[in-house]
């Protein structure tokens, strides 16, 4: 179907049939992670995925999970293949139906844009259009950006409730092969309130952030805590994959005004927006908030630009000379490399940046400081900067392996870490060292 023949359905029948024309059998189809799914779509595929795979498969591209959409059961005709495994998602990796890729973030765009991960078809959750007719991608851009660029068939959702919100796309109805209307409002991501371990994790953070740092911040309990610990700070700045409720609050504050950024000033940047109604109000028609594409976000180069990235990022374990797995627990994917290594690397080219990770040092009984990891080496030790728990900040940056690991011993947990210095005296001698 030529561009400016739009096909606009307001039924669910019309819907399907809409898909049925438009998609092939062995297509890969890519939409909005959490807070940017289109559920309307997203759902009536999945219930009528065997009529719309046409005697064959198709291919679904998986992010951050926000919804209980995809189940092991639907790989029926449908092969799963994505980045991450957390949320309702790892059920996927638990039951084997999920292939994951473990790329950096920062390189989804080049392979969409080779063809190396395929992009056949996007399905978008938009706003409404503005006074000017262009539909906003209201809650994400990332890697939906090269997606678009390559996608033979883009099929948009408009949810009256999802914000316009500035960025490097907007979209006219002639992009569009297919639109309907939402019947769901947008997900929400509810951040756990933290407790006392994320709240002294936090506290070890904030003292390190210096007024007119520029922030990039996970999602979790550990971020949201630190965010609440910068009221007291001047001139924070916003350079992040994601945002969130905390993100809206600082900013309500004035102590997040992207004076300081070296960069884009005046404006926070974000990949997607993750939180609830009260992100959404704050992101709408705001011009101090713009959403940019995967290659921006995440790049090298812009990264290293900034002023004072301070980069918050999460772990399942660390070892003791600052080696990271961020992708399995337990013997069960349930994290991803992501754009923890990008963010890392990017706030150590930071004029005064710190690349940081933070996590406690227990979880169910057992360390997450390790002698040897339970999973794969998702961030290298050459990367590793500063590591924090609720015990303090293990600063590894140009140290050698034996003073890392005294600086690591330091923050485990006591209960740990007689046996866990045992360990160590065994492993550096392997490697020639000695401990301090």
């Amino acid at each position: 179907m030529p561009l400016n023949d739009t096909m606009t359905v307001t039924d669910v029948d019309s819907t399907v049939d809409g898909l049925q024309s438009l998609l092939r059998a062995g297509d890969a189809l890519w939409w909005g992670q959490a807070t940017a799914e289109p559920l309307t779509l997203t759902r009536t595929l999945i219930r009528h995925r065997r009529t719309l795979a046409k005697g064959g498969r198709l291919k679904v591209f998986v992010g951050i999970g926000g919804s209980d959409t995809l189940e092991p059961a639907h790989a029926d005709v449908i092969d799963f293949f994505g980045y991450a495994a957390s949320g309702p998602h790892r059920a996927l990796a638990s039951a084997g139906v999920l292939d994951i890729v473990p790329s950096h973030y920062s390189h989804l765009p080049g392979l969409i844009h080779t063809g190396v991960l395929p992009a056949d078809v996007v399905l978008l959750q938009v706003s409404p259009p503005d006074e000017a007719g262009r539909y906003s991608l209201g809650l994400v851009h990332e890697y939906l950006c090269a997606a678009l660029e390559s996608a033979r068939v883009v099929i948009g959702e408009i949810n009256p409730r999802v914000p316009w919100t500035h960025g490097s796309v907007s979209l006219r109805a002639s992009d569009f092969d297919m639109l309907i209307e939402s019947r769901h409002a947008p997900l929400d991501i509810e951040h756990a309130v933290p407790g006392p371990v994320e709240k002294a994790i936090a506290s070890n953070i904030a003292v390190l952030v210096q007024d007119g740092a520029t922030l990039q911040v996970g999602i979790g309990k550990i971020p949201e805590a630190v965010l609440s610990a910068l009221y007291d700070r001047r001139d924070l700045g916003l350079h992040s994959g994601a945002a969130s409720d905390g993100i809206a609050r600082l900013a309500e504050a004035g102590v997040l005004t992207n004076l300081c950024k070296g960069r884009d000033v005046g404006v926070g940047i974000a990949g997607i927006l993750l939180g609830g109604e009260h992100l959404r109000r704050w992101a709408h028609c705001n011009p101090a908030l713009a959403l940019r594409g995967t290659d921006y976000t995440h790049s090298p180069e812009v990264l290293a630009s900034l002023n004072q990235l301070v980069a918050i990022n999460s772990a399942v374990e660390v070892d003791l000379t600052g080696q990271i797995n961020a992708e399995v627990a337990g013997g069960v994917y349930m994290g991803a490399v992501g754009g923890a290594v990008d963010f890392l690397r990017g706030a150590a080219r930071s004029k005064g940046g710190l690349p940081i990770v933070a996590l406690p040092a227990v979880a169910k009984g057992a360390t997450r400081i390790v002698a040897q990891l339970s999973g794969p080496v998702s961030t290298p030790r050459s990367d590793a900067g500063l590591i924090v728990t609720e015990y303090g900040v293990a600063d590894l940056r140009g140290q050698p392996l034996s003073h890392r690991v005294r600086r690591m011993l330091d923050i485990a947990a006591p209960s740990h870490r007689a046996d866990l210095e045992r360990q160590a005296h065994e492993m550096l001698r392997h490697c020639g060292a000695m401990m301090v």
